[in-house]
């Protein structure tokens, strides 16, 4: 297909006249209790109280009481003297405050413990709590001690006086803190003896595990970098306790940097970050904290907001974010990563002493599942509010249809305001492809530029061994690394290299990438093409209206009608995957994408496409939609169909109906987004038809000529892979009348 031909329009903005659906969401949420009785030890200011016995440890929005009686009830006292929450010591003398009720409540503590959840918020920073003892005669009571907020940074000293060396070790964090690092330093009679370019991969997988190395760190190793694997708190044999992607975390990164950063192995005193997946969004979550000494980074495979990766639309992911969770949740655990028993069963104190602690570790999959509405607090962790503040260079790709993590990683590309210096690779495919050739091959050259600061240039036994890497993980014989495209520049003309490179547009698009080889799904794309930002600066908004007889228009119809479709409530349990499962790196899955019944959904065709179509952006379907029931769980997608029959899903977009309300200061032309707040909810008033804007994520496609582009109305679920929905059951009765679609 020749490039210039292709017109450029963002995505469809579907103008619905009605719809239909079925009853609200079963909300299963923890109330503010989570399972806690209210408190009954009531204190007076004037009680006498005697120096606390235990130890309290003061973090980032959280505080750790150790070395305390098992059992023993400990109050969390705000600056003002209100009692804020009582946590019950566990069996090893500990307590962990990070969370609180919206009312005075007490928890136990250990494994399987509940915490506030729904109607709780985070312990925000202060200066003046403190921690009573309210069963002891005096009430045992901490002098006043302060909690941090995540910008809170100590001296430089306490960095540059830490000591890193090859092989498995620990840094420490600000408020004490060890978390457990793995060095790697390249072969000195390979590449010198240094200094290296470095970088750092950092998550609650195993990146700190000696035996193992992940992805990311391996390849920067192959290529001559220093590479540094830090567990997050809580994990491996980090100390602390874990949680998920909290204001903690986000500081920690900023102290690994700079620890790292001062290392006297580290060349230009400067470290960038790689990864993907976990250890991808934790890059984006320490780049906003502005680490001084962090050069670039590379973050593969990510999301954006993680409340919506875990309520989509409002619909609770019950396949992959509730199983991910529950993985986090094991593997936290004490004991639940094998390898750090080898470290203890070895003699690593800290290792032993740290896994202790995990103890505190609250069922997160459990506190979670409540959060039914957005929290305020969630702000702390939606990335498309945080990437504004990172100031390094940036490397970012992501697919389409992203089968783990999702394609909302493509709304937050235009909040890069604070960097001058993005490169975005944008692609159709699955979660792995961040490391396929043609993404890697742009990797190393921004890890070169930015971090090593020299010409790319792929070392010759890297480029050798490279096919043999990429068929063992994708399957396909032939790919490796592209063409070096700066070697018509000396070693010494690096600025000018660099000059180059950062004329080039910063968004590169692949097109229909897994048909560009001779192996149907392999990693190459069939064309691409670029733009100056995202979404395209010069595309056109496009409209198709909702017709009669299944008809997908360009124009409004003259008529009205009404269509109806039936809740389908076992959707959201079925994946497109065939009986072999999910398998992450299938070169090709097996597919068994199952259609929704007759009455069971709704679909609308435009007629042959004339001309080639590219659509590039994100989009929306304006419903107006009655429902029995006052609630429904929506999804409208978009999908080819080939004139052989063969249909390909391109994009779909889900919404919760209660959750309709508009938030404005985010929503566009053409994007749309919604509040998700317990403030904004509102049930579907019975046989009334309501305006319900159901977003679609940013997706890039082109229909071919002779091809049908198809809008699907149902129930969420059958077309995507991890991902399922928890969709209401009615108590196991559908509505025997169908929802209706005015149009």
């Amino acid at each position: 297909m020749i490039l210039d031909r292709l017109r450029l329009p963002a995505i469809v903005t579907a103008i619905i006249i009605a719809a239909a659906a079925c009853s609200s969401a079963d909300s299963d949420s923890n109330d503010a209790s989570g399972g806690g009785t209210t408190a009954s030890v009531a204190t007076d200011a004037e009680v006498a109280t005697a120096s606390a016995s235990f130890t309290v440890v003061p973090g980032v929005q959280t505080v750790t009481a150790t070395d305390a009686r098992p059992g023993a009830p400990l109050t969390l006292v705000s600056p003002d003297g209100e009692r804020l929450v009582t946590l019950v010591v566990d069996e090893f003398g500990q307590a962990h405050f990070a969370y609180l009720p919206e009312e005075h409540t007490t928890f136990r503590t250990g494994p399987g413990a509940e915490l506030p959840a729904s109607s709780g918020t985070t312990l925000p920073a202060g200066d003046g709590y403190t921690i009573r003892d309210e069963s002891t005669d005096p009430i045992e009571e901490t002098e006043p001690f302060e909690v941090a907020a995540r910008d809170d940074v100590p001296d430089e000293t306490f960095y540059s006086s830490q000591t890193l060396e090859d092989g498995f070790g620990y840094i420490t964090m600000r408020d004490g803190v060890k978390l457990s690092a793995m060095v790697r330093l390249p072969d000195p009679e390979v590449y010198g003896d240094g200094p290296y370019p470095t970088v750092v991969e950092y998550s609650g997988y195993g990146p700190s595990n000696p035996e193992q190395t992940e992805p990311g760190s391996m390849i920067a190793g192959l290529i001559g970098y220093a590479t540094v694997g830090v567990n997050i708190r809580g994990t491996g044999c980090s100390g602390g306790v874990f949680d998920v992607f909290t204001p903690a975390q986000q500081a920690d990164g900023y102290d690994i940097i700079e620890v790292v950063a001062s290392q006297p192995w580290v060349l230009h005193g400067e470290v960038g970050m790689v990864g993907l997946s976990y250890s991808g969004i934790t890059q984006l979550y320490t780049a906003s904290t502005r680490p001084p000494h962090l050069a670039a980074v590379t973050p593969l495979s990510v999301t954006e907001d993680a409340w919506q990766q875990l309520w989509p639309g409002g619909i609770y992911n019950s396949g992959f974010t509730r199983k991910w969770l529950e993985e986090r949740d094991a593997q936290a655990a004490p004991g639940g990563m094998s390898w750090t028993q080898t470290l203890i069963d070895g003699g690593d104190e800290t290792c032993e002493d740290n896994l202790v602690l995990s103890n505190q570790n609250p069922d997160f999959e459990r506190l979670f599942r409540g959060l039914e509405f957005r929290p305020d607090d969630s702000d702390s962790r939606d990335l498309s509010l945080l990437v504004g503040d990172i100031e390094v260079p940036v490397y970012l790709t992501g697919a389409w249809q992203d089968e783990q993590t999702g394609p909302r990683f493509a709304t937050m590309l235009d909040e890069f305001t604070g960097t001058e210096h993005e490169r975005f690779i944008l692609f159709n495919g699955r979660h792995p492809d961040g490391y396929s050739p043609l993404v890697i091959s742009r990797w190393y050259e921004f890890l070169e530029f930015y971090v090593a600061k020299r010409v790319p240039r792929v070392p010759a036994l890297l480029r050798a061994a490279a096919p043999a890497y990429f068929e063992s993980a994708f399957g396909a014989p032939g790919l490796g690394f592209e063409p070096d495209r700066f070697e018509a520049y000396a070693d010494d003309e690096y600025d000018d290299a660099l000059s180059a490179y950062e004329a080039e547009p910063q968004v590169r698009v692949l097109f229909e990438n897994g048909a560009g080889g001779e192996v149907p799904g392999a990693p190459q794309a069939r064309f691409e093409t670029t733009f100056d930002s995202w979404p395209p600066p010069d595309a056109e908004a496009r409209t198709w209206y909702l017709g009669p007889d299944e008809s997908l228009l360009a124009n409004a119809p003259a008529d009205e009608g009404a269509d109806s479709y039936e809740h389908d409530a076992e959707a959201g349990d079925i994946s497109f995957f065939g009986p072999r499962g999910y398998e992450l790196m299938a070169p090709v899955w097996d597919f068994d994408w199952t259609q929704f019944d007759e009455g069971k959904g709704l679909s609308y065709l435009t007629t042959p496409l004339t001309d080639d179509l590219v659509v590039a952006g994100p989009g929306h379907a304006t419903l107006w939609f009655a429902s029995e029931a006052d609630d429904a769980n929506i999804q409208v997608s978009v999908s080819e169909v080939r004139p052989d029959g063969i249909e390909y899903l391109v994009q779909s977009g889900q919404l919760r109906a209660g959750d309709r309300a508009i938030d404005e200061d985010r929503t566009d032309e053409i994007q749309v987004e919604h509040t998700y707040s317990a403030d904004d909810y509102a049930p579907i008033p019975a046989g009334d038809f309501v305006e319900v804007k159901v977003g679609i994520p940013p997706f890039a496609h082109a229909f071919r000529a002779g091809s049908r582009l198809r809008i699907t109305i149902s129930t969420p679920g059958r077309n995507h892979g991890a991902w399922l929905f928890a969709n209401p059951d009615y108590d196991g009765a559908t509505p025997d009348a169908p929802s209706r679609v005015r149009r």
